[in-house]
């Protein structure tokens, strides 16, 4: 007995703490879970921005998030069962029912759970296919030749950019809105630097690097596997032309979705920017393989080439989609949702996702039915079927097993400190 009692007394004061700190300990379960989401998130690039990503992996990691809480909960049973019968204390019984509450809470979550990777067996729609993001910005300097042909060497099904028309009416591949991010135009025009990229002159752009700038910033750590042959290439690289990326975007049969900025006020171009792109499509691909998202004189621009795929940037109705004789919607990721994509595809109308770089995030376009997804990680490509698939009666029984086992563990600890 003499032996026994400072044991006995250690445990009780150890489950007299745990148990006033159960608050905390139960805050402690959000904090971890939220964790475990933002791990699969990290990755992304506007993680810091897009709060909706929380919510996404959410979605597809609710079945396992329940199984992770439900253990912790379990876990717990040991310290509040040692603490509910060694402790003489008056109201304890009110006081179990804050783990009580908590504990049926998460046997209960699954009913509030949607994820669109829960489905039945032959429901899944085709994989997404792929638009390289700027070419293939991870193995290129973005918006580049060797950018381009490297993604189309890596099997994508279109390629998408962005169009600003130069001061003398000649549109080129730029994303920014100067040139200073990825070309040298501190070295060659230091007095310029900070000027709109669309008031330079073609005969200026092209003096310009537009490579070795990756080179030196490596932004997606992958300047490393490059060989000594290909850093020579991107050390290389210009400013293309949008009619060397039609180009090969037609000798390759692929599609070309990009964005087209208007030229600025006093641009000699800012009134017929859009006639001028369109007569250099006619020229160098089929219209076709073209997919139009400029917003404006849309309706000119159908009647004068029905042939281009008109994309819309926003979600509508399907009546002012068809009206605005629209075929695909490009969409960024946070929107994504199945009941919202399942509407617009028996109506043909298609969805294409922007920028999505992560398998689970990937996984979650293609159980919402996405067409296709604009990305700067071509290794999607081998991604074969949705992370975290699982069928409802998966799911159900994954959900009642964990439950059941739960259930089963916390009553024996009672009965054995009882």
């Amino acid at each position: 007995m003499g032996f026994w009692f400072p044991w006995s007394l250690v445990l009780l004061v150890i489950a007299a703490a745990l148990f006033t700190y159960i608050s905390l300990l139960l805050m402690g379960i959000v904090v971890t879970l939220a964790f475990s989401v933002s791990a699969m998130a990290v990755l992304s690039e506007v993680w810091s921005t897009e709060w909706k990503t929380l919510l996404l992996s959410l979605q597809v990691t609710a079945p396992f998030l329940h199984v992770g809480g439900v253990s912790f909960m379990t876990l717990l049973s040991w310290p509040i069962a040692l603490y509910f019968f060694r402790m003489n204390k008056r109201g304890k019984f009110s006081d179990q029912l804050v783990y009580i509450v908590a504990l049926f809470s998460f046997y209960l979550v699954p009913l509030a759970m949607y994820s669109p990777c829960i489905r039945a067996d032959g429901t899944l729609g085709p994989k997404p296919t792929l638009l390289g993001h700027r070419g293939a910005p991870m193995l290129a300097p973005e918006n580049t030749l060797m950018s381009f042909e490297s993604a189309l060497e890596a099997g994508v099904d279109g390629l998408k950019t962005d169009v600003t028309i130069s001061a003398d009416g000649v549109p080129f591949v730029m994303h920014d809105l100067t040139l200073q991010r990825t070309t040298n135009v501190e070295e060659v025009f230091p007095n310029r630097t900070h000027v709109p990229a669309a008031l330079f002159t073609w005969a200026d752009i092209q003096q310009l690097n537009a490579g070795a700038w990756f080179l030196s910033r490596d932004p997606f750590g992958t300047v490393s596997s490059l060989s000594p042959e290909q850093r020579a290439q991107a050390a290389n690289q210009t400013v293309p032309s949008l009619a060397d990326v039609l180009n090969l975007a037609s000798q390759a049969g692929k599609t070309v979705l990009f964005d087209l900025r208007q030229p600025p006020p006093g641009h000699p171009h800012r009134d017929n920017y859009l006639n001028i792109t369109l007569d250099l499509i006619h020229t160098h691909i089929n219209s076709s393989q073209v997919l139009w998202l400029p917003s404006e004189q849309r309706e000119k621009i159908q009647q004068m080439d029905p042939e281009l795929q008109q994309t819309a940037g926003q979600s509508a109705s399907i009546e002012e989609l068809h009206n605005n004789h629209i075929t695909t919607l490009n969409l960024h990721y946070s929107t994504m949702s199945l009941q919202q994509i399942s509407k617009y595809r028996p109506v043909n109308i298609s969805v294409n996702l922007y920028v999505v770089n992560e398998p689970w995030l990937y996984s979650v376009a293609w159980c919402s039915g996405a067409s296709s997804v604009t990305t700067n990680n071509l290794l999607l490509r081998d991604v074969h079927t949705p992370l975290l698939l699982v069928s409802p009666g998966q799911y159900s029984l994954l959900w009642v097993l964990t439950d059941l086992v739960s259930a089963a563990l916390i009553i024996c600890l009672f009965i054995f400190h009882w």
